[in-house]
């Protein structure tokens, strides 16, 4: 069951990191940008490092995420 969850993370992981790469939309990238940081928490939750998950989901989906989304909110949403 462990390995199965772990290659189900990585794989998210994966397709996230390359959505957020292609992303035309700015609000859409930073929502991508989000969901991978809370799956970047699950799996250093699960790999036994809560201290490194917390941080991550504190810094990496809580104030990024919301300092993109204020950025996003001053300049154009979408790439020319």
């Amino acid at each position: 069951m462990s390995v199965v969850f772990d290659i189900m993370l990585l794989v998210f992981l994966i397709v996230t990191a390359l959505a957020v790469a292609r992303a035309k939309d700015l609000l859409g990238a930073a929502i991508l940008f989000s969901s991978y940081s809370l799956m970047m928490c699950l799996l250093w939750q699960h790999r036994g490092a809560p201290d490194v998950a917390m941080t991550e989901a504190a810094v990496g989906a809580g104030i990024t995420t919301v300092l993109f989304l204020v950025a996003i909110g001053r300049t154009t949403r979408r790439e020319k």
